[in-house]
């Protein structure tokens, strides 16, 4: 009886806590789309700005991507469901539920993680090149890497040949509970096909910060990097186990909830990092080296190029141009 009545409090608890973390990802998001348009247009009317914007759209689907991701592991929570969905749908049936559970296991660990976890990589291999990366040929690499995970996740959930022959504990998507509550789980298939994936990815990342740190002088430069490579390699590996132990809890314990938790703040964590190192942060410092004229404010009658040359310290001038040269080093700013 004591399990019975602490166990929903604390569901509840996770379900909030999770609900907390994904409005701050979302805002998150926003904040970083309005530094991509905000560049994006200063960089029309200053040439100088173009080299750092060469990449906006690679940007814009990592932020997009991690966006959908928010939305989608919001669909599993029962938390959400009851507050956000039942109002609009009232006629949502258990069936129903369970079948938002399958879409949130194919497109959270098939598709939208996956998807903006190779974006981020191609933005950081992308600043060692000489040539900047087409759009086009950026966003085929990323959906073409997503596609035959989609598939096979689809297949696992919706079109699994040994059904039959693996334990319901290993295969279940959701679980029903007495008062009618939908807890969605993540099956063992699935989560051995994203461990391969995440183990694939951890090398290819460590060998692809490997070639850059080796290219890179800038100290700032290089501090990034670190920092989104020790935080990429930490939070994968504890996504991937946290998916392992929930194979040893039925999704209605309170140890469940913990794992799911922690999975979740893995590629939260990778999310976070990648739209503040490859993102926010390199926006925010080409905008800076742009001067007054780049500053969120409205044009005066002056044109703003004009604003930017007027600079008759000579110390300042050395100091902006060393700014623009440690930059320009990964390809206007990349990093």
């Amino acid at each position: 009886m004591l399990f019975m009545t602490v166990s929903p409090f604390l569901n509840s608890a996770f379900d909030l806590t999770t609900v907390t973390f994904i409005s701050s990802l979302i805002i998150l998001s926003v904040l970083s789309l309005c530094f991509i348009f905000h560049l994006r247009f200063k960089s029309k009317a200053l040439p100088y700005l173009q080299g750092f914007n060469s990449l906006w759209t690679v940007r814009f689907l990592l932020v997009l991507f991690i966006f959908l991701w928010s939305i989608v592991e919001l669909l599993r929570l029962p938390f959400f469901r009851r507050k956000y969905l039942y109002p609009f749908f009232p006629s949502l049936d258990i069936y129903q539920q369970a079948n938002l559970c399958k879409i949130h296991v194919v497109l959270s660990l098939g598709f939208f993680e996956p998807a903006f976890l190779v974006t981020l990589l191609f933005l950081l291999n992308a600043s060692i090149r000489k040539k900047t990366p087409n759009d086009g040929w950026a966003i085929t690499f990323v959906f073409l890497t997503c596609l035959p995970l989609v598939v096979l996740h689809g297949l696992i959930v919706y079109f699994n040949p040994l059904e039959n022959r693996i334990p319901g504990l290993l295969r279940q998507t959701s679980v029903v509970l007495e008062d009618d509550t939908v807890l969605c789980a993540y099956p063992f298939l699935n989560s051995v096909v994203f461990a391969a994936f995440g183990a694939a990815y951890c090398a290819w990342f460590l060998f692809s910060c490997w070639r850059v740190l080796s290219l890179v002088i800038n100290k700032g430069l290089r501090l990034r990097i670190y920092g989104l490579g020790s935080v990429v390699l930490v939070a994968l590996p504890l996504q991937v186990v946290s998916l392992a132990f929930t194979v040893l809890w039925n999704p209605e314990d309170d140890f469940y909830g913990v794992v799911s938790l922690l999975v979740f703040l893995g590629a939260f964590c990778c999310a976070v990092t990648g739209e503040g190192i490859l993102v926010i942060k390199p926006i925010s410092d080409a905008l800076d080296a742009g001067g007054s004229c780049c500053r969120w404010t409205p044009r005066h009658d002056e044109s703003p190029l004009q604003q930017g040359r007027k600079m008759d310290d000579d110390e300042e001038e050395e100091e902006e141009e060393e700014e623009r040269v440690a930059f320009g080093d990964l390809e206007g700013g990349k990093l």
